[in-house]
């Protein structure tokens, strides 16, 4: 194989054919937060009437959000602000979310760059004083108390709610007055308060019949049967499971049709790029850099066509379709690799990666976020060879992940965080159903999504010289790892 390498952005092309994508762990953020012609227009003559209406002294006009700088509508929860930022604020609290910033915790907020840190904007909604008491605790619009203003909580009380100890306090409190029920929705992810999570953490209240009844009703469509005597939710289904040994029971029929569609939407075919190489052959750093292009695009290929088969497909803008692609592509791809092409990831490819070996330059060069990245690849990897991911409970988790409504530039929000629950409580009912003896499960399975996502963004930021090396390195110890079992 011969090989043509560019200096220029180590961009790579082979001269028998083979055209990788170039765009592969780009160093573009994760989110579609690109601006164009249009908005930067729409933008400056926002700016202009702001500048108008500063003329006239209407004051109402001239408002701004103070979390990032937008037009505000008013003000929401004790402080003025936008819509974005309160609905962000609204879904975060509701959903006890907990977040991690990939920097220092002191990310700019705009209106064009608020998504790229989920943590610093909650940070900086308590910072200015957002009062998470004044949201109605059904999670329905309108705030609980009009009266209610801004707040002013101490350092310490914003580090208990960023790091999800204060919700975990109230869902304790919960447990011990008789299990108050909780219909908060789930959100795209959980985690347990001392992993880091760029997604949310759930409510780990209990969920009493009548609450989920509703939720079953208003996003499945199906009447929840008479097995559903008690459905305790999540981390309390895993510290109290104990209380109510499981009860064999059968699968809603709707989650059985929702499941197998998602099935049916998904190219379960090995994987055709060629991974195999001759004995003796050294692979050279470029080769396996095109290697790893050559598989980006087959399996980028596949998320496309995945989309077009989507149960719900015709249910969403082409346009928001554009905006969850290009943000979670990266998370999609991590996913499939760690589960139905782990065959091939860890087998075929990892013998081409034994075939490279690295010079002492890039060894040294290797940098401290790629050993980061590297180790909780490895843990992600042995997590999913724990838990035996079956195809059913992996196009759940990918519909889940695949379904954020935080990502920037959606047009139908809405619609999306009721895709988002659907699929979450199809993925409980399956997981509960198949395996009722693991109690755990289900958490287990969603906390590992947080992690995808962060990992697919500390990705992005590693030098594309260095992903030989950190493919390699993952690649050994995950396939050694598996030979000792």
């Amino acid at each position: 194989m011969e090989i043509e390498k560019r200096t220029n952005g180590y961009e790579y092309e082979e001269k028998n054919g083979i055209t990788p994508i170039s765009s592969f762990y780009s160093d573009r953020p994760l989110e579609n937060d690109s601006s164009n012609p249009s908005t930067d227009v729409q933008h400056l003559e926002s700016s202009s009437m702001l500048q108008m209406n500063s003329l006239n002294n209407d004051r109402t006009d001239q408002r701004t959000c103070l979390i990032c700088g937008d037009r505000a509508t008013g003000l929401h929860y004790g402080i003025i602000s936008c819509e974005g930022c309160k609905g962000f604020f609204k879904r975060s609290i509701c959903n006890k979310r907990v977040y991690r910033c990939s920097r220092d915790k002191n990310c700019v907020m705009s209106r064009k760059q608020r998504n790229r840190c989920q943590y610093c904007r909650l940070l900086k909604c308590l910072q200015m004083g957002m009062n998470r008491k004044a949201i109605r605790e059904d999670g329905m619009p309108g705030g609980r108390n009009k009266s209610i203003g801004p707040v002013q909580i101490s350092e310490e009380e914003i580090e208990r709610i960023m790091s999800g100890q204060e919700f975990e306090e109230e869902a304790n409190n919960s447990w011990s007055n008789n299990g108050d029920s909780d219909h908060s929705s789930p959100g795209n992810g959980i985690s347990e308060g001392n992993q880091p999570s760029p997604v949310s953490t759930p409510s780990s209240r209990s969920m009493e019949l009548n609450g989920y009844t509703a939720l079953r009703d208003q996003f499945m469509g199906t009447p929840v049967t008479a097995h559903y005597q008690y459905l305790p939710h999540l981390f309390s289904y895993a510290a109290h499971s104990g209380l109510l040994p499981p009860q064999p029971r059968n699968l809603d029929p709707q989650s059985h049709t929702l499941v197998s569609q998602l099935v049916g939407a998904e190219d379960l075919e090995p994987l055709g790029t060629p991974m195999l190489i001759e004995d003796g052959y050294k692979v050279t750093q470029a080769e396996l850099f095109a290697l790893l292009c050559r598989l980006a695009d087959e399996l980028l290929f596949r998320q496309i066509g995945w989309i077009k088969k989507l149960p719900f497909f015709c249910e969403l803008s082409i346009k928001d379709y554009t905006c969850l692609l290009s943000s979670t592509w990266q998370e999609l791809i991590l996913l499939s690799s760690l589960t139905v092409y782990d065959r091939q990831i860890f087998g075929d490819l990892a013998d081409v990666t034994s075939k490279y070996a690295p010079s002492d330059d890039e060894l040294q060069r290797f940098s401290e976020e790629g050993m980061e990245v590297m180790e909780r690849l490895i843990y992600l990897f042995r997590k999913f060879q724990q838990l035996k991911v079956s195809n059913e409970e992996y196009v759940c988790m990918k519909a889940i992940n695949f379904l954020n409504q935080d990502i920037g530039g959606l047009t139908n929000v809405s619609q999306l965080e009721q895709l988002n629950k659907r699929y979450w409580y199809v993925c409980q009912d399956y997981t509960e159903f198949k395996y009722p003896h693991q109690t755990n499960r289900f958490p287990e399975l969603m906390m590992c999504l947080p992690e995808i996502r962060y990992i697919a963004g500390k990705l992005v930021n590693i030098p594309l010289e260095q992903l030989p090396l950190l493919f390699k390195a993952v690649l050994h110890s995950c396939k050694a790892s598996s030979s000792k079992e």
